[in-house]
């Protein structure tokens, strides 16, 4: 299937390693041109240079921390002049740390809206102008997708930080689908559910630090609330993503999408 998105412009945050940079790896495969950013410039240049390497495509690495607002828009503003504008954003950040309610304190209630709501509605209040032009252009095509997390949907034990800020992302997103929606601007989510990560591994050792659960036994039971019974790579997940931001996903807007394995065993 070609997704025809051939020589448009994509923006990929948190894109060093992990989900985002599958994502930009996949749109950099389907002919994207894709800026990545991340906080350390020696990461997002090994990234970029690595994604360029294995597709052959033009990726450009920008050192951004995307709970600055400042940076954020630096960092908009520099990919869409070296890309020469932005189609796609594909907003995306790291998770917060584990924790329930009576050990977590303001800060890092503060730290977590900040990482995982601001940073988006930063990133996408920086791309609005970028992707305005986009729509309103002789060969429109303007989408933001929104790394998200199963737990939008279905809450994970201890983890009580990335289940509010994530519901909070899933509130922004549809409320923006509706606003977007007559410009030509799609907007939806994706919710990834155990995908063999960076953030996984980090996930399972505080589970065994509390537990003493054995590594492979968190993994297990992890595989186990899959109908697949597995744990899913990065690259299922961005292709999933991949579709959304395509042109062939154009009447698909306002959508939560659950990359789990059927994990989540709700209705709608």
């Amino acid at each position: 299937m070609d997704l025809g998105l051939r020589g448009t412009a994509a923006f990929v945050a948190g894109a060093s390693s992990g989900l985002g940079y599958a994502v930009a790896r996949e749109l950099a495969f389907e002919g994207c041109l894709v800026a990545i950013c991340s906080r350390s410039y020696e990461r997002i240049s090994r990234a970029a240079e690595k994604i360029m390497g294995e597709t052959g495509g033009e990726v450009h690495g920008i050192a951004c921390d995307v709970s600055i607002e400042a940076d954020v828009r630096r960092a908009i503003d520099d990919a869409a002049g070296a890309l020469g504008g932005l189609n796609i954003l594909v907003t995306n950040a790291g998770g917060p740390p584990l924790g329930r309610m009576d050990v977590l304190t303001t800060d890092q209630w503060s730290d977590a809206i900040q990482l995982n709501l601001m940073s988006t509605v930063n990133l996408c209040r920086a791309a609005l102008p970028h992707l305005r032009e986009a729509a309103a252009s002789a060969d429109p095509l303007a989408r933001i997708l929104m790394i998200t997390s199963i737990s939008a949907k279905q809450p994970i034990p201890n983890l009580m930080l990335s289940n509010a800020a994530r519901a909070g992302v899933q509130g922004f997103a549809k409320t923006l689908a509706e606003e977007l929606g007559p410009e030509g601007i799609t907007v939806n989510t994706i919710l990834p559910g155990y995908t063999r990560t960076d953030r996984l591994t980090q996930l399972a050792e505080g589970i065994r630090e509390k537990t003493g659960q054995s590594l492979k036994d968190i993994e297990a039971d992890w595989a186990s609330d899959s109908v697949l019974k597995r744990i899913a790579d990065p690259s299922e997940f961005a292709a999933a993503a991949a579709f959304l931001v395509s042109r062939r996903a154009s009447y698909i807007t306002g959508v939560a999408l659950p990359v789990d394995g059927g994990r989540s065993k709700h209705l709608l």
